[in-house]
């Protein structure tokens, strides 16, 4: 029976709060004062020596704090470093772990005029105060970020189009092939919010309700989703979805705007191609019984990897979207290998 949830932590949590001028005025009414966690390894206080900085993007529904805490038989993010660790995989890091939850459920960490331009926080706020702060190795060949399902699609997307920023990155069953992954989702997600009234009444049971359904998040993703990749500022919360509301007929230009953000899509743009050969890393990895069909996406990127020629490991196993953090054991140790080689 494992037993990690007995490990004892050896090194230090700490919680800082940035107050973001890049969230202010979100059409979420979002708090722009965010906390990340950041994880510290033992004696880094009483040494000279600078770490590698990790930072975590968690998946729809979840924050950086849900990383860090304890868990029945599992580890938390810190817990499974500390280990992995402990048996000569990788060296010590410093991690962090933003709070990056939104009243849309989720984040898929890129600028949006309806939910906050996301990106900026990471990237411009952040990062420069944790440099300033602790002791990282400065400058964007020494960091890494990862995450899975919206989490791995950040980092997919941050290192597609900000890899002056990032040496490394590792996308978990990332968000991608929006043809598979959203098309079939639209009549039911229209079937649901006709049951509130439409867009606004669904928001605003959102608010109301003592406790939401499992129908109920996944129509809020998907209405997310909308915010991020063709936010609409004269819509409620800027929330637009590429169909028809009455018929379900998708709407040409408004799904294009959604396959701009798509990385199957993204990867056939030269600056993209450019900024993927210049990372010093790039993992991706999906079950193939993913119950979201990212398998399908994942597949399609790596097909157009390949004949591009951009170095990359990808790997598919045994399992669906769920539940797959042990995965971490093949990611973490390389981003640390990829940066510090």
């Amino acid at each position: 029976m494992p037993k990690h949830s007995f490990r004892p932590l050896k090194g230090e949590i700490r919680t800082i709060t940035i107050n973001s001028k890049s969230l202010k005025n979100n059409l979420q009414n979002d708090p722009e004062d965010r906390q990340v966690v950041i994880y510290l390894p033992p004696n880094w206080d009483k040494n000279e020596e600078e770490y590698p900085l990790l930072v975590d993007l968690v998946g729809y529904t979840g924050s950086g704090f849900a990383h860090t805490n304890w868990k029945p038989f599992q580890e938390s993010v810190p817990q499974r470093i500390e280990r992995l660790i402990d048996e000569g995989k990788m060296g010590e890091v410093i991690v962090a772990l933003p709070d990056c939850f939104t009243s849309l459920g989720g984040n898929q960490y890129i600028n949006s005029q309806a939910v906050g331009n996301w990106a900026d926080f990471l990237i411009k706020e952040m990062i420069p105060i944790i440099e300033n702060s602790f002791p990282v190795k400065k400058g964007g060949d020494n960091r890494g970020i990862f995450g899975k399902s919206s989490g791995g699609y950040g980092a997919m997307v941050h290192g597609m189009l900000y890899a002056e920023e990032w040496g490394a990155i590792a996308c978990h069953s990332g968000d991608m092939g929006f043809d598979s992954l959203f098309l079939g989702d639209f009549p039911k997600t229209l079937v649901h919010l006709d049951k509130h009234g439409g867009i606004q009444g669904f928001l605003d049971y959102v608010v109301d309700v003592q406790k939401l359904k499992g129908l109920d998040f996944h129509v809020l993703m998907m209405i997310a989703m909308g915010a991020f990749y063709d936010p609409d500022l004269n819509a409620p919360m800027g929330v637009s979805i590429p169909v028809d509301l009455k018929t379900c007929v998708i709407k040409k230009d408004k799904w294009d705007a959604w396959l701009n953000h798509d990385p199957v899509h993204m990867i056939e743009r030269e600056d993209v191609q450019k900024n993927l050969e210049n990372l010093r890393g790039l993992y991706i990895d999906c079950g193939f019984r993913d119950q979201y069909n990212l398998h399908f996406g994942a597949r399609q990127l790596v097909e157009k990897l390949e004949k591009l020629g951009i170095t990359h490991f990808y790997e598919e196993f045994d399992d669906t979207h769920s539940s797959i953090d042990y995965r971490m054991d093949v990611s973490l140790p390389f981003l640390y290998k990829s940066l510090t080689e």
